[in-house]
């Protein structure tokens, strides 16, 4: 993908410093859009098929991680993790939010609010949702371990 965003920005470079006929134009942007389907049909498959919205009755519960990490619990058991593009002030503090919605879905693209509680519910910052990806908590650390005494008993 990264080389698909180096030949895009060599795509553009060249049609914008060079004097080329339209149909030249219309050739060069055709391949640019070609090449940037393809890997973003790479990066889709590599997603292992994470979704880009779920659904909100499938959805658990939430844990705010920090301010740029929110695991949705679905009731399946599966659990995606949303990186937000950007940290996300006091969320993870607050590990508050509201969202608003007319489609029953969390998307990739919706927006959330920070919700602050002093005294009453109050917003706070908006921030953007990232992509969704799998998520597998690490493994439970083994319970107190057993101490055995030198003697033997």
């Amino acid at each position: 993908m990264i080389a698909s965003k180096k030949y895009l920005v060599s795509c553009v470079a060249s049609l914008l410093f060079s004097r080329i006929r339209a149909a030249t134009v219309a050739s060069v942007l055709g391949s640019c859009a070609a090449l940037l389907l393809s890997g973003a049909q790479a990066a889709t498959a590599a997603d292992d098929k994470a979704p880009n919205c779920l659904q909100l009755s499938q959805i658990d519960h939430t844990e705010v991680v920090d301010d740029q990490t929110i695991l949705f619990y679905m009731r399946g058991k599966q659990i995606w993790k949303n990186t937000l593009p950007y940290k996300c002030p006091s969320l993870g503090f607050e590990k508050a939010f509201s969202h608003k919605t007319s489609t029953n879905d969390y998307c990739s693209v919706d927006t959330i609010t920070v919700l602050y509680n002093a005294g009453g519910l109050r917003e706070g910052a908006s921030c953007g949702l990232g992509k969704f990806t799998a998520y597998t908590p690490p493994p439970k650390p083994d319970p107190k371990p057993r101490v055995v005494p030198m003697d033997g008993r």
